[in-house]
């Protein structure tokens, strides 16, 4: 019963083989362009501490790619503007920076975890 579930929720969320999650992707990736942004873009480090430490890990100049791609949704959206159409046909929604990362920070809190060690920070109210 349980792998039937998997295989149907894989079968569910892959793109390549369910027309629906084919449109769901195509349908996130031209709001992305619209705005210039990239999925990983959309991660918030203020909701998990794990996003925040991957990206203090991260190099100074894929870091301020990523402000200066939020700063220009942001003017974009409070214009009621898109990209021009030149500028949209370049962009590159789902090429990812982040998750690398993230995995790594995840697999170092989960080690830590697993030998009962002191978590690297703890969550509070910002």
């Amino acid at each position: 019963m349980t792998s039937m579930l998997s295989a149907f929720s894989s079968w569910f969320v892959n793109p390549r083989r369910n027309p629906l999650a084919r449109i769901h992707m195509l349908t996130i990736s031209n709001r992305l362009k619209n705005y210039g942004l990239r999925y990983d873009d959309l991660y918030d480090p203020y909701f998990d501490l794990d996003i925040k430490e991957a990206l203090c890990r991260l190099p100074r100049e894929v870091v301020d790619a990523r402000h200066q791609r939020l700063k220009r949704a942001m003017d974009l959206s409070m214009k009621h503007q898109y990209l021009p159409d030149d500028v949209r046909a370049l962009q590159t929604p789902f090429k990812s920076y982040l998750s690398d990362m993230l995995a790594l920070v995840k697999k170092e809190a989960a080690e830590r975890k697993a030998l009962g060690a002191l978590p690297l920070y703890e969550r509070t109210l910002p």
